[in-house]
């Protein structure tokens, strides 16, 4: 395995940075509504009391509960930059034949100029978990979160990305119409790795502790590794509460099943209101590629 590492003189600082006081009790209360949906302490016992088929759907449904918990802690974290817009609603891409052929079948330099219709259609189509847009520079991120590619074979990550590439040639003509006039002139597509492993920093797969670099605050990549690892303890925590509640060693419980719904959590807006100084459609190039670790500025 090849491991990418990235110059310390090309690791740029960053304005924006997380606020640990503000953020840990929103994560908090992330982690318990989670936990609290599936793997609270009686749900667990109540599987384990009733068969393995009933265990082993709860034990199946951690990686999508464990996705959807990264999807909106990124959310959150990205409101630290106020430039951003975050989009993680009703961003199906349709996926059209002509779309795959151009990507397939030319260097990315042939095709980095043209965009698509956002009303064109196709069979197949391609929903990423989240679109960020910085408003400011105008560049856009099309973002797929997996919790780990271990099990993914080369062949299944590069269809992947051959299908964030065509989707995202729509992206321009889909943010101006359908999202209050947003303007993306650069449109980039990224992979972020949760395992930290498989990771081709100049073929869109990235790391979470790059995380910094995506949304430009400080200390994302660390805050989103704490949320996870928060997430992980919770449920190995009420799973061994579970194991001595059916066993009868202890009385200690966790998150009830019965109790009361925990607060969902303070979740930043991900568009914000119509932008005024939006302007006109693009007209210009607009530019697609793989995400690119922005370059430190000097002076």
């Amino acid at each position: 395995m090849t491991i990418t590492k990235l110059p310390q003189a090309d690791t740029p600082t960053y304005t924006h940075r997380i606020d640990t006081d503000e953020v840990r009790p929103r994560f908090d209360a992330l982690v318990e509504e989670l936990a609290h949906a599936v793997f609270s302490v009686d749900a667990i016992a109540t599987g384990l009391n009733t068969s393995l088929d009933t265990v082993g759907t709860i034990v199946r449904s951690v990686p999508s509960h464990e996705g959807r918990l990264l999807e909106r802690g990124i959310a959150m974290l990205a409101g630290f930059n106020p430039d951003l817009v975050v989009l993680t609603q009703n961003i199906r891409l349709p996926v059209s034949k002509a779309a795959v052929e151009l990507v397939e079948m030319n260097r990315p330099a042939q095709y980095r100029s043209l965009t698509l219709d956002a009303d064109c259609s196709g069979r197949k189509s391609y929903t990423p978990d989240l679109i960020v847009l910085n408003r400011k520079t105008h560049v856009a991120h099309v973002v797929d979160v997996k919790r780990s590619l271990n099990s993914y074979e080369t062949s299944r990550i590069t269809d992947l990305k051959t299908r964030m590439l065509a989707a995202s040639l729509i992206v321009p003509d889909l943010l101006y119409k359908e999202h209050r006039r947003l303007v993306a002139e650069d449109v980039r597509v990224v992979i972020l790795n949760a395992e930290n492993q498989r990771t081709d920093i100049e073929g869109g797969v990235w790391p979470l502790s790059h995380l910094d670099h995506l949304l430009e605050v400080a200390g994302a990549g660390e805050m989103m590794k704490s949320l996870q690892q928060a997430f992980r303890d919770r449920i190995e925590q009420n799973w061994k509460q579970a194991l001595q509640q059916v066993t009868g060693r202890g009385e200690s419980r966790g998150v009830s099943a019965t109790a009361a719904s925990p607060p969902q959590a303070n979740e930043t807006p991900v568009a914000g209101p119509p932008d005024a100084d939006a302007g006109p459609a693009p007209e210009g190039v607009v530019r697609f590629g793989f995400a690119r670790i922005p370059i430190a500025r000097t002076g």
